[in-house]
């Protein structure tokens, strides 16, 4: 067997977004892989065949990636094909090209151009779609200029470039850059006539959740200070016109809503009891109040961690009056079913990793990890799963993938879930290095799955271990509440789980010793170089340093440091500095490397300066490596050239410190 080299991420083939035909005799979905040498990502829709089982690529510009369907044989997708349009979009001028291609043969066609930019796209009716589009407050929304005008209003677009106005919070977000007063408006598109008719307020920030015999539903973030936390919930009737308020802001969060035969069931959180993290629960609409149908106290999403994945999909979906959702569950995610009598069962039991998926009557299709096997589609059908793809086959039969050995221990009565891999050729007469890896969120998982940082560091020679703290999701809202807590219990587990694997491999050297995480892990990295030496370098990942300087430079450090942190900088700041790693960093004597992006607004580049600055202040060696037009995605979707020079970065420092 090969051992994994650094760079074999770029040869795999990343999966999304599989959406069932509505005769469901075919499945499209899109396929991602790298091209270094242009620093980007390609992408492609193919084509399953349910009856053959037989797969085929579908378009081949390199840059489609989402789509719907027309009809049984036609897909429309965006995509940017004309060199004269992206000249007019370099300009400053908004523009979506749809384009159809019948599955069954022939190129594709231009079927619509739209002067917007739009994110979200639905068909509600014969040529009328329902489209989520960029509105700009103080900017120059072009679709709406006569053409006598647009040669000044171009002018105006090309000067405003040179400032931001900001009036409200948050005023940018990661991965969308500066967002003052512009939202994700919703709007009626009618290909026919050409005309684009807003249906939602120019304040509301709008995700489009379920469309169903002319009526649609959506959630909208309504606010022009401060945004808050919860939501409102939207229906929009075509044939009448009129959008109706079903929930009204104030009460709860509302993550998505279906239609399910006669009813409107939603995925929606009080945000009461356990804060922004507590789980989704669902609830039905009944006398225009919402009633609680079922409570869910696991996460309602796929949380489990893995940087080999590209693109999204489909969460949950309704087949016969009943809501398939994921849902993550120790360490795995698993489809589970909603019935309108408010049970929910699970449907699958495999361990491993449902990344998005469809459903028919003969079964669901999947996309997903399973063992260490990187992404394939899959079959469920009768309680039994069939891989149905090869995408990926040759890495797992060529490629010394080493399978992670389970390692759990208790701590204040607690059980902790963790894993080691043990480095490629071991041999238990050696003595190794190791690394402890700390996942981020604090509300995600590590699992079994894939995972190419950790394999590539085993296969150089590492024991590498990894474990769920509390925190973590997949067990409930207790046990991932940590709420005024951060860097206590959950430095316990993690050191305690560190003990546990230096008892159990005596191999591995306690004196060469590494530890590595992103965003949370970021932040408990910093926490613990700060208050133990026991490790021989670290690195610091899109961190966190100062929780008052992040509450109030960062996208969401407003409201999840003062809910997380339990405090804000005016009601109670000392416990927000003791929670600070920043606090503690004249005790660090560890070694630190620091990665972060400079478009990083989730935890903004001024953490990981803060943190390198004081390490140099003391005499700490120290090096930060930053990179331009990256943001807290640069691990799982940053350009190719800047994954590998990150993992190169990360993997060096290992080798100068513990080899």
């Amino acid at each position: 067997m090969e051992k994994i080299k650094l760079k074999d991420f770029l040869d795999f083939k990343f999966l999304s977004g599989i959406e069932l035909s509505p005769d469901k005799k075919h499945a499209a979905f899109a396929v991602h892989t790298c091209d270094y040498n242009e620093n980007k990502y390609i992408s492609n829709i193919w084509i399953y065949d349910c009856l053959s089982e037989e797969y085929r690529k579908l378009t081949n510009m390199s840059k489609e990636k989402s789509f719907i369907w027309l009809d049984n044989d036609t897909i429309l997708f965006p995509s940017l094909r004309e060199e004269k349009l992206k000249k007019k979009i370099d300009d400053g001028e908004h523009w979506t090209v749809f384009y159809a291609i019948n599955i069954h043969g022939g190129e594709a066609y231009e079927y619509m151009r739209v002067p917007m930019n739009v994110n979200e796209f639905k068909l509600i009716a014969n040529e009328k779609f329902l489209i989520t589009a960029e509105y700009n407050h103080y900017g120059i929304n072009l679709h709406s200029i006569k053409s006598e005008d647009k040669e000044e209003a171009m002018s105006m677009i090309k000067e405003n470039k040179d400032y931001e106005i900001l009036d409200e919070i948050p005023f940018w977000s990661n991965g969308e850059g500066f967002t003052n007063k512009k939202r994700s408006r919703l709007y009626l598109y009618d290909k026919g006539t050409k005309d684009i008719i807003p249906i939602s307020g120019k304040f509301e920030n709008v995700s489009l959740s379920s469309v169903k015999d002319g009526k649609a539903l959506y959630t909208a973030f309504s606010f022009t200070n401060k945004m808050e936390l919860t939501n409102e919930l939207y229906m929009y009737d075509l044939y009448s016109e009129n959008a109706t308020r079903l929930i009204e802001e104030g009460e709860m969060y509302i993550e998505y809503a279906e239609f399910m035969g006669d009813e409107i069931v939603f995925a929606a959180s009080t945000i009461d009891k356990y804060g922004i993290n507590q789980n989704l629960n669902f609830y039905i609409l009944k006398n225009g109040e919402p009633v609680l149908l079922a409570e869910h106290d696991y996460g309602m999403f796929n949380s489990v961690g893995s940087d080999c994945r590209y693109g999204e999909g489909a969460g949950h979906r309704v087949l016969n009056d009943e809501l398939y959702f994921i849902s993550t569950e120790n360490k795995s995610s698993f489809i589970k079913k909603l019935s309108l009598d408010g049970k929910i069962e699970r449907i699958t039991y495999d361990n491993g990793s449902v990344d998005c998926f469809d459903i028919c009557n003969e079964g669901i299709l999947f996309i997903g990890l399973r063992g260490t096997k990187l992404q394939e589609i899959y079959l469920y059908r009768n309680n039994l799963e069939t891989q149905k793809t090869k995408f990926n086959e040759d890495i797992a039969e060529i490629k010394n993938v080493i399978k992670p050995e389970p390692l759990s221990f208790e701590n204040d009565g607690i059980k902790i879930e963790g894993w080691v891999l043990k480095p490629a050729d071991f041999d238990e007469n050696k003595c190794y290095p190791g690394i402890l890896d700390i996942h981020g969120g604090p509300k995600t998982v590590y699992g079994e799955i894939y995972y190419h940082e950790m394999q590539l560091w085993a296969n150089e020679g590492y024991f590498v271990f990894f474990c769920n703290p509390r925190g973590s999701d997949g067990r409930g809202d207790e046990f991932a509440d940590i709420r005024g807590k951060y860097g206590t219990i959950d430095y316990n587990d993690l050191m305690m789980f560190t003990d546990t694997v230096l008892k159990k491999y005596p191999q591995i050297d306690p004196c060469r010793i590494g530890v590595t995480g992103g965003s949370y892990g970021g932040f408990m990295t910093n926490w613990i170089i700060g208050h133990t030496d026991r490790f021989k370098c670290a690195v610091s990942q899109r961190s966190i340093s100062n929780w008052l300087s992040k509450f109030g430079t960062t996208d969401i450090g407003y409201y999840f440091n003062s809910d997380q942190i339990q405090s804000t900088p005016w009601n109670n700041p000392e416990k927000m500095w003791f929670h600070s790693p920043l606090k503690y960093a004249d005790k660090a004597v560890t070694p630190t490397l620091f990665i972060h992006s400079e478009e990083d607004y989730r935890c903004w580049l001024s953490e990981g300066l803060q943190m390198f600055t004081a390490l140099k202040y003391h005499g700490v060696d120290a090096r930060l490596c930053m990179f331009r037009g990256e943001n807290h995605e640069l691990s799982r979707s940053g350009k190719p050239k800047h994954r590998v020079k990150r993992l190169e970065e990360i993997t060096n420092w290992f080798e100068k410190y513990l080899q």
